[in-house]
């Protein structure tokens, strides 16, 4: 009975020793953003999409190294964001007409869709007017990363340029949606939610 208590004791004392030093082991940090150009390098966090000061609307884009030179790569980088900002602010569009469609009683499913089949190929035809880049850095592998956007006061002005065109060249469905009424109000929508 000892031999087997003290055989419990050892095997207790030696799992508590192996078990001390998997405990002391540092944790390895996985940083919240890394570069996708395969290297897995920390990243700063607006390289991965987080919110940047004084840009109200924003899309990263990616080149790859190029024997064209930098001039090239931060064209394509740049080309890549603003197609990437034009799906935001479409999304963001829409997004914005379906609510304010659902909460005023302005229109039914149908109108909902085809008013954002009329804003998405109207974002799609539109040049980001003012989209700039505003940041930019090399990656670990020889790439290039861009921030495009637009400030609060350029995402507005685009944003309400799309909806009067898409107004203009659908005005039976437009009016089917009380078109002056709801355009005024919906106006007011797209100002709070550049400016906020």
């Amino acid at each position: 009975m000892r031999l087997k208590l003290a055989s419990i004791l050892v095997a207790s004392v030696v799992l508590v020793a192996c078990s001390k030093d998997a405990d002391d082991t540092p944790a390895v940090a996985v940083p919240d953003c890394v570069f996708a150009d395969g290297s897995n390098q920390p990243a700063p966090d607006w390289v991965c999409g987080s919110p940047v000061e004084g840009v109200a609307l924003s899309a990263v884009g990616y080149s790859e190294n190029s024997a064209a030179g930098p001039n090239y790569m931060k064209q394509m980088a740049a080309t890549a964001a603003r197609v990437e900002l034009a799906q935001v602010l479409s999304l963001d569009l829409q997004n914005m007409v379906k609510q304010y469609v659902e909460t005023t009683g302005a229109g039914d499913a149908e109108t909902v869709d085809r008013v954002n089949s009329v804003v998405t190929k109207q974002v799609t035809e539109q040049k980001l007017v003012g989209s700039q880049v505003v940041r930019q850095m090399p990656t670990p592998s020889g790439g290039l990363v861009v921030l495009v956007g637009l400030d609060p006061a350029q995402a507005e002005g685009v944003a309400e340029s799309i909806l009067r065109t898409s107004m203009r060249n659908e005005a039976a469905l437009f009016q089917k949606m009380e078109a002056e009424k709801s355009f005024d109000e919906l106006s007011e929508e797209i100002a709070k939610r550049y400016y906020n």
